[in-house]
């Protein structure tokens, strides 16, 4: 499977066994992607092939997160030394295929987050907000 940034400067093909992903809620992977958990697919470091070479923070003394310094779009995470890499499972081209098997760092998870099944939703298509911004650039909202 294939994933990378939000800009396209760093790019990844990465080969995996199963659809297990996981969602990281300690203090560290919630700062180091601004959300309430990260979401995280791990495969062998030796089965991703980045094209555009990724940024790395040294996010603790135990390990590091591939980041693309344009965009700002975080990759993943991997302990110092691992043979594994984990990457997020919002970089991936397709993450549908993807399911959550179990919660890590779940001294941090924030109960309210987990099921929010029963909260309105909105597409973006139909915000006006949103399509006000995307229409005044001349462009139609994504999908």
């Amino acid at each position: 499977m294939t994933g990378g940034c939000q800009c396209g400067r760093v790019r990844y093909a990465a080969r995996f066994e199963n659809d297990d992903a996981y969602l990281c809620h300690c203090r560290m992977c919630q700062k180091a992607t601004g959300g309430v958990a990260a979401a995280f697919v791990e495969v062998p470091y030796d089965s991703v092939m980045w094209s555009g070479e990724p940024d790395w923070y040294a996010s603790s003394a135990v390990a590091k997160r591939p980041f693309c310094s344009r965009c700002g779009t975080p990759l993943g995470f991997r302990f110092n030394e691992s043979k594994s890499l984990d990457l997020t499972v919002g970089s991936f081209d397709d993450p549908s295929q993807f399911r959550p098997v179990a919660h890590a760092g779940a001294e941090s998870l924030h109960e309210a987050w987990l099921d929010t099944r029963d909260l309105p939703r909105q597409e973006s298509a139909t915000t006006r907000s949103v399509v006000a911004a995307w229409r005044a650039a001349g462009l139609e909202v994504p999908k």
